[in-house]
Parts: C-alpha cells; sequence; structure tokens
C-alpha cells in the first residue's frame, strides 16, 4: 500500500517543525479556501418545535416525531424539518443523523426498523431543505438565499456542502437537547454529495462522534490526485460546481495541481471516529482512492496515539471490512448506492467501539 501512495503523489500530511495543531489550523484553512469555503459562525440560538408526534410507530417499539428547526441568519429566521425516530429504551441510545435525499420515510436508503432494532435512534433530514440542490449557482432559495447576496458568491464564500453541513450542525444542536440520546455519541450519515457533506460536518464540528461517508468519492473520501475518478470539469459539465467555493474552479483542468486532498478533510477528524464505504462498480467514486484517503489520514490519528486504518497491505476484495482501528472501510459488490448491507457495517463499525 506504501508503494503505491508513492506512485499517487499523495501530499504530506505533516510538514517538518511545524505542531500538530498549527498544521491542522493550516489544513483546515486550505479546505476552506479552495474547496468548500469559510462557513459563518455558528447562531446564537436555535429553536425547536415538535409538529408531528406518532408514540407507537413501527409495531409500537419507536417514538416518531418531526420536528422544525429554526435560527437566526443574516436575513431573518430560517426553518427546516427533521424526522425523529427513537426506539423506547432505559438506557440513553446513540444516534444516527442522516443528510437524506428524499423526503419520504422509510426510503429505500433507510431502513428505519433494522436500525432502531439495532439499538439505534435516528434523525433524517433531507437535504433540499435546508438548501436545494440548484445547480449552475442559483442561490435564490432556501437557507442559500438567508446568506448569499445577489445570487453572486465571493471567492472563498461557502458552496452548498458548506450550508448542508452547517444544517447539520443545526440539528444536532437540537439533538443534543433530547434526554432520551446520547449526545456524546452522534454519527452522521451521508450516501455520495452527502458523505462530503457529513465528513465536512465533522470536520467543522466537534461533536459528531463518527463521521459516516458512503461512496462519497472526489471532494469526499477520495484522493484526487491521479485518480480515476471524477474531476473538477465533470461538476463544471453538470452544474454541481456550486457544492464547491468559486475557487475550487481554478482547478478545472488542473486537478493534479491542488495545494491539498482530501486525506486533509479526514485528518481534521481525529482523534475521532470516520467509516468509509466504497462499492467495487462505483468507479466514479474511486474505491482505490477511498481507501488510500483512510490509510494517508492514519497519520494524524497516530498524533494522538492511535491507529487510524487497521488494514491489509494490498487492495482488498469486495466483502472486505476493516473495523479494528478509528478509521473503518469496507467495500462491497454493486454500484452507487446506499444500501442495507452500508448500513449494517456501519452499524458494526459503531457497535465495535460501544464502551
Amino acid at each position: 500500500m506504501s508503494e503505491l501512495m508513492k506512485e499517487r503523489g499523495i501530499i504530506p500530511l505533516m510538514r517538518p517543525g511545524v505542531s500538530w495543531e498549527e498544521r491542522r489550523k493550516e489544513l483546515y484553512d486550505v479546505l476552506c479556501e479552495y474547496e468548500y469555503g469559510y462557513t459563518p459562525p455558528k447562531p446564537e440560538f436555535t429553536h425547536s418545535a415538535v409538529i408531528y408526534e406518532n408514540n407507537i410507530a413501527y409495531a409500537g417499539k419507536v417514538l416518531e416525531q418531526h420536528v422544525d428547526i429554526c435560527f437566526p441568519t443574516p436575513k431573518g429566521l430560517y426553518t427546516f424539518p427533521v424526522k425523529l425516530f427513537i426506539p423506547y429504551s432505559e438506557q440513553k441510545l446513540p444516534v444516527f443523523l442522516h443528510i437524506a435525499f428524499r423526503h419520504e420515510t422509510p426510503d429505500r436508503y433507510v431502513p428505519i426498523e433494522e436500525i432502531c432494532d439495532s439499538g439505534y435512534a435516528l434523525a433524517v433530514v433531507c437535504y433540499h431543505d435546508i438548501t436545494p440542490d440548484s445547480l449552475f449557482g442559483d442561490y435564490t432559495s432556501g437557507m442559500a438565499a438567508m446568506f448569499i447576496e445577489n445570487n453572486s458568491c465571493k471567492p472563498s464564500e461557502w458552496g452548498k456542502i458548506g450550508m448542508w453541513a452547517y444544517g447539520a450542525s443545526r440539528v444536532i444542536d437540537y439533538l443534543v437537547t433530547r434526554p432520551e440520546l446520547d449526545k456524546d455519541e452522534i454519527s452522521v450519515i451521508g450516501h455520495s454529495r452527502l458523505g462530503k457533506t457529513a465528513l465536512w460536518c465533522a470536520a467543522q464540528d466537534e461533536r459528531v462522534y463518527c463521521a459516516i461517508s458512503n461512496n462519497s468519492g472526489y471532494g469526499g473520501a477520495a484522493l484526487s490526485k491521479n485518480g480515476t475518478g471524477e474531476y473538477v470539469r465533470l461538476f463544471v459539465n453538470a452544474g454541481s460546481y456550486d457544492w464547491f467555493c468559486e475557487r475550487f474552479l481554478e482547478f478545472d483542468g488542473r486537478d493534479n495541481d491542488k495545494p491539498y486532498d482530501q486525506h486533509y478533510l479526514l485528518a481534521l477528524i481525529a482523534p475521532r471516529y470516520i467509516c468509509v464505504g466504497s462499492a467495487v462498480e462505483d468507479q466514479g467514486a474511486d474505491p482505490a482512492s477511498e481507501l488510500l484517503s483512510c490509510y494517508a489520514a492514519s497519520e494524524a490519528y497516530k498524533k494522538y496515539g492511535l491507529t487510524g486504518l487497521v488494514g491489509s497491505d494490498t487492495l482488498p476484495e469486495a466483502g472486505t471490512s476493516y473495523h479494528d482501528g478509528e478509521i473503518g472501510y469496507h467495500i462491497r459488490p454493486g454500484r452507487h448506492f446506499l444500501s442495507r448491507y452500508d448500513w449494517g457495517q456501519y452499524i458494526k463499525f459503531l457497535d465495535s467501539k460501544r464502551k
């Protein structure tokens, strides 16, 4: 694996003569400046209101609530909904915060009853409710309209991944107040662009216990330099460049010239947990680059006397899981999807870390 990392020309995580705390700030600043943009400060308050309740959901095993989350922005209050599913228990429960693609629950990506039966609470927020994924630099609706002036972003002003991550943190503001939940075990999970979001949320919000990235690829868990997956031009063509800040476009056609790579993002989460899921046929997400990023980020964990990723020195076959370290990883057969198998792997990883 070390030879493959050399071939890829991975940027060293550390700099000689620079302490980890200093270097950590450098990593964060470069990701803000060139990739995600700078996130505004936390709001002065976050309010909530339960707008729906079913106390006998899923055969009477689960309390289901729909809650409005409200907080101030530069242009007034902004409100969006989140759905909670809390299995009845005498113990405080760990919780998944799932940043979801759709409003429907249950959904093909979210096996709610299985998650709850495994002893986990679940919060589900649809990313469109935070700010719509309207593409091509459209910031005229949702939370984006409350922050972006005249539908025009400054070079390092936040993109939509930053906005979705900010919304997830506002949900965490609420989750830590719920007496049924263990505020020290809040794991944020997302798939694809929302896996990128989960990682960026965890990098900025130290209340996140574990960041779970499913098939997040370029701009998420996967190394971008000399990779075989996506590249900046694809985001430009699809209109999804606005997931990132404007300076991200400077690397259109120059992907290998970036002064950063995605192991920086994973390193910012240390010493907390990360779990990355890949799929063999998901070439856009570049599974090998996701795994190499986990290995490269492990250097940050060693600064805390930890191990990071513990795995083989060769690229693993489908069906392989690495759960021994603080960074978990699995690769499965199939394509770009958040499956029940993936959820099962994430639950197994977190179960292995329970005290």
